[in-house]
């Protein structure tokens, strides 16, 4: 009887070793994952939005900004106008937790 039972003994403790290691990887994977910085969803995206848009447009001329609209999470959109000696131009800053699209298009001139 003795005998019988050693074999069954081993596959448990192999099975329950395969537990154990598996609860220790979500334990490990559940302390790494609370370190990270969690998305606030209140957290206003605007005034990281313009700082970068802003920086963006002077590279065009003069930077005029019109308005910063946030549109869900870490995004914003900023609309504004550059001008240098030679024209003056709008933009358009789609904003993500980084600059993920600029348009800058001519305004047209009234005679």
């Amino acid at each position: 009887m003795k005998r019988s039972a050693l074999p069954l003994l081993l596959l448990g403790s192999l099975a329950l070793g395969g537990c154990v290691a598996s609860i220790a990887a979500s334990a490990v994977g559940a302390a790494i994952q609370s370190a990270k910085k969690p998305d606030d969803p209140n957290a206003d995206p605007g005034p990281d939005a313009l700082k970068a848009c802003h920086a963006h447009a002077a590279q065009h001329g003069t930077v005029h900004i019109i308005d910063v609209e946030r549109r869900s999470g870490s995004k914003a959109i900023v609309w504004g106008t550059v001008q240098n000696e030679a024209e003056r131009r709008s933009f358009e800053c789609r904003y993500a937790g980084k600059i993920v699209d600029f348009k800058l298009r001519a305004i047209e001139q009234r005679p």
